[in-house]
């Protein structure tokens, strides 16, 4: 259940940063900050 509401407000983050940034260059950043903070999450979730 927490993996799902953790799933989803990461979705909910990175649609917001999506759309926000205006350019390629920005979305890409936004994408590695999502990435990181799934990482960062999964690493709370093994722990």
């Amino acid at each position: 259940m927490l993996n799902k509401i953790m799933a989803v407000l990461m979705v909910v983050g990175l649609v917001g940063g999506l759309s926000a940034c205006n350019t390629f260059a920005g979305a890409g950043e936004d994408i590695q900050r999502g990435g990181e903070a799934i990482e960062g999450a999964a690493r709370d979730v093994q722990n």
